[in-house]
């Protein structure tokens, strides 16, 4: 017989803006890109994210891990 996952409640923070928003979900903890509260289609207005592409995150991250 399987089990169910354990779900626990976890801060999701967002990497934009720092908003956090209190989720359950199976995950320990979770980041985001982009939440609701900086989301251009939530907001209305366009905003640009400095963060990079995906290639520049991906650099960062193996800088990082190095």
């Amino acid at each position: 017989m399987r089990t169910q996952p354990n779900l626990n409640l976890v801060a999701a923070t967002c990497s934009t803006c720092g908003a956090t928003h209190t989720i359950t979900t199976t995950a320990r903890s979770i980041a985001v890109d982009v939440c609701s509260n900086c989301h251009p289609a939530y907001t209305g207005r366009e905003s640009t994210v400095a963060r990079g592409g995906r290639v520049e995150r991906f650099n960062r991250r193996r800088e990082l891990a190095a």
